[in-house]
């Protein structure tokens, strides 16, 4: 009974071990995993515009791909194996190398860009689902939208903008709020959902424009020789912003790796990454190619390749497609919001309150929250620079795996006391000096000092891309110079 009442100021059943029974995710399903990271509106823009807008060798700009994904992959397997052996999340992972209360404040780092991203995702997310209200009320009256009741904006947003920041809110919560399984089916759902929307509209455009197309392909290769000083430089760039761009996920990754059935299953699924982005590559690269032949074909004007869903999709006047388009929008947005933004401030917050929140309330801290950034998006955070500051906190992220790893691998030697990590005891093994691990937390401030730099001193803007490497290499080496002796 003592233990019992010891741990309960620590533990939330939401965060402890994984029963080895509930480990059920296999490759297929972090195949997905990283397929719903990748299938966004941003993920598609940052590819095909750096294989079509920047003028880049071809070869370099898919070498460089592969480089980011092998750091992605060799990354994702250090900090997911921890998690998916011992079966526990993040937050409390963070508790063997940063004290057991000293990990509340550090998670909470993740949480509050979680919140803030979420918030900001659910917008845009949002919109969509305005369009299609839009597109409901025009199909039954084409007139009804000139109504002066939908022309009236309470900051900044309409009747309908509220309805459907709303509706994103509410349905969010009910699909996101009901644990793995149900996130997992989620995740599976959307990739192989999207993938297939994807596959159906190349097939569209190439049944009637495949010649072309296929010639505009072929013409991508026709570049300078691959290895020159300039194109290094550009390989390392691409190398950089892909694994920039998945950053994000690679750090509370453990937050879905402790359902992985074993090691095999978690490195094979982490292999996924390429596959991936090969097919996603040559799926957008192709409609992007097929869109600006049919807008030629079609005497559309437009500036350009259009490299955003969104803008291609509006250039085709074809309501039905417009409409179509928009759900599959809305499914690789609201999946991306799940794994990037929801999972992991829905456990930060967890292990921040262990013995206050659940997996309901918690959700509704974060759906609040998250309207709160939403609401004020457009009209003022995204006006005053906001974004900076938000990148700034995601300094720490690269350090804090940069810890992790280096106390896991070389200081524990990957051992790990499991009912320490969740006692108060003076004694336990992670209490360190009050529950603050500080030679972690020095090593985490000095890895953070060098991301950051990249950020706010403009002669090392060129180095921004690699921040998350650069701090956690220095906070590893610091850490390990400290731990070790």
């Amino acid at each position: 009974m003592i233990q019992q009442k010891d741990n309960s100021k620590l533990t939330n059943w939401e965060i402890v071990s994984v029963n080895p029974n509930d480990k059920d995710w296999n490759w297929k399903d972090l195949f997905c995993f990283w397929g719903s990271g990748i299938q966004s509106i941003i993920g598609f823009s940052l590819i095909t515009s750096l294989y079509l807008m920047y003028q880049l060798n071809i070869l370099v700009v898919f070498f460089g791909f592969v480089l980011g994904s092998i750091f992605i992959y060799l990354f994702s397997n250090l900090i997911g194996k921890p998690s998916q052996r011992h079966g526990i999340p993040f937050p409390v992972l963070l508790r063997l190398s940063m004290g057991i209360y000293g990990a509340r404040y550090v998670a909470i780092l993740r949480g509050l860009v979680g919140i803030f991203m979420f918030g900001v995702q659910t917008y845009f997310l949002s919109k969509s689902f305005g369009y299609l209200i839009r597109i409901c009320l025009f199909t039954i009256d084409s007139t009804i939208l000139n109504n002066e009741f939908f022309l009236i904006f309470v900051l900044g947003l309409s009747f309908i903008d509220w309805l459907s920041l709303i509706l994103s809110l509410w349905i969010q919560y009910l699909l996101f709020s009901n644990g793995q399984n149900a996130i997992k089916s989620i995740i599976n759902f959307s990739t192989n959902f999207v993938y297939f929307g994807l596959i159906v509209f190349l097939i569209i455009m190439i049944s009637e424009n495949f010649s072309e197309i296929q010639g505009s392909f072929i013409n991508l290769f026709k570049n300078e020789v691959l290895f020159s000083n300039d194109n290094l430089i550009a390989l390392a760039t691409v190398a950089g912003t892909f694994f920039t761009f998945f950053s994000i996920l690679i750090v509370n990754f453990g937050d879905f790796s402790r359902y992985v059935k074993n090691e095999k299953e978690l490195k094979k699924g982490n292999l996924s990454v390429f596959l991936n982005l090969i097919i996603f590559s040559f799926l957008t690269v192709l409609i992007v190619l097929g869109a600006d032949i049919i807008f030629d074909k079609k005497l559309i004007a437009v500036q350009g390749l259009l490299t955003n869903p969104t803008d291609i999709i509006g250039k085709f006047d074809n309501t039905f497609l417009t409409f179509i388009a928009l759900i599959f929008i809305l499914v690789a947005s609201a999946s991306t919001n799940l794994i990037a933004n929801y999972v992991p401030t829905q456990n930060s917050l967890l292990n921040f309150f262990p013995n206050k929140l659940t997996l309901k309330s918690t959700g509704f801290v974060i759906i609040l929250l998250g309207s709160l950034f939403a609401i004020f998006w457009e009209s003022i955070l995204s006006q005053i620079g906001i974004i900076s500051f938000i990148d700034t906190i995601g300094s720490f992220f690269g350090p804090i795996a940069g810890v992790i790893i280096t106390d896991y691998y070389l200081i524990k030697k990957q051992n790990l006391i499991n009912k320490d990590l969740f006692s108060t005891k003076i004694d336990g093994a992670y209490y360190f000096s009050g529950g603050w691990h500080l030679k972690a937390i020095y090593s985490l401030l000095i890895g953070f000092i060098f991301a950051a730099a990249t950020i706010w001193n403009y002669q090392l803007n060129f180095l921004q891309s690699f921040s998350w490497i650069i701090g956690a290499f220095f906070s590893s080496l610091t850490y390990y110079l400290l731990a070790s002796k």
